[in-house]
């Protein structure tokens, strides 16, 4: 794991921050001085409600990431879309598959500016890049420029995946955090870590709370995508996989607390 970073002071204050995890102490500091966040689109979508995108989530996630920022830790966000399109889905039910990816990504647009309209009403300055450019919503993906936002104390948020079809956001995630020298990957989910077998149709199923990279392998664990994993595993990116909906989650595992399944080098302790 590289060397982490001498973290930044924030830029300014957070004025009308009213989250109680933006209020508490922090008096351990973060063990990482940046990091790449996935999240993924239906983790901003309220179960059974018509609405792809949940205004009252889309705050709960920014809250998170604002109390993370308050430590100073550089956050990138990259950000899926499957709460409004599955290009992969679609392209099963007759669509041509890299039409289909380009909607997805599309969709991860929309997502991304409402995480950051959200972290801008908490007072934090954000920039938001994407893969395919629309200079009248976002700026393009220029990677010496994302790093520039975040040593400035910018949350930058990755939207539009790698601007390629047949990539997933997951890959998306894994690409951006070797390009921004990142020294971690947080990818949120629904499940707090990765199991043995699905804990859902197994109450048996074991919970890891750390994997390495060959275990996650031959385990045939669904970590990420396979292109996402072996961008990870070559590059020696560690991953943690945990669950957001418990808002402290993100912050613990900043500080290096124990929260889900770390996926790195080494032998599985």
């Amino acid at each position: 794991m590289s060397p982490v970073r001498a973290v930044l002071p924030l830029p300014r204050a957070l004025p009308g921050v009213s989250s109680s995890l933006m209020s508490e102490e922090h008096p351990k500091p973060p063990k990482y001085g940046r990091i790449v966040l996935k999240i993924s689109g239906e983790a901003l979508k309220e179960t059974g409600s018509a609405d792809s995108v949940s205004p009252q989530i889309v705050r709960r996630v920014a809250d998170s990431i604002a109390a993370v920022r308050k430590l100073g830790v550089e956050v990138a966000v990259v950000v899926g879309g499957g709460n409004i399109w599955r290009g992969l889905a679609a392209s099963h039910r007759g669509m041509n598959r890299a039409t289909a990816d380009y909607m997805g990504m599309l969709a991860t647009v929309i997502n991304g500016m409402a995480l950051q309209s959200a972290l801008e009403d908490l007072g934090h300055s954000t920039r938001v890049q994407t893969a395919i450019q629309m200079n009248n919503v976002a700026e393009p993906f220029i990677v010496r420029r994302a790093i520039r936002h975040l040593e400035n104390g910018h949350i930058v948020i990755f939207v539009a995946g790698t601007g390629n079809p047949f990539f997933s956001t997951d890959t998306t995630a894994a690409l951006r955090a070797n390009e921004i020298g990142a020294e971690i990957i947080f990818k949120a989910t629904k499940v707090d870590g990765i199991y043995d077998s699905d804990p859902k149709k197994n109450p048996s199923a074991v919970r890891f709370d750390h994997l390495s990279y060959t275990d996650a392998l031959s385990r045939r664990l669904e970590v990420m995508d396979s292109t996402a994993f072996s961008l990870c595993m070559d590059n020696a990116m560690p991953i943690i996989v945990f669950d957001m909906s418990d808002p402290g989650n993100i912050l613990r595992a900043v500080r290096g607390e124990p929260v889900g399944t770390l996926v790195s080098d080494g032998e599985a302790s």
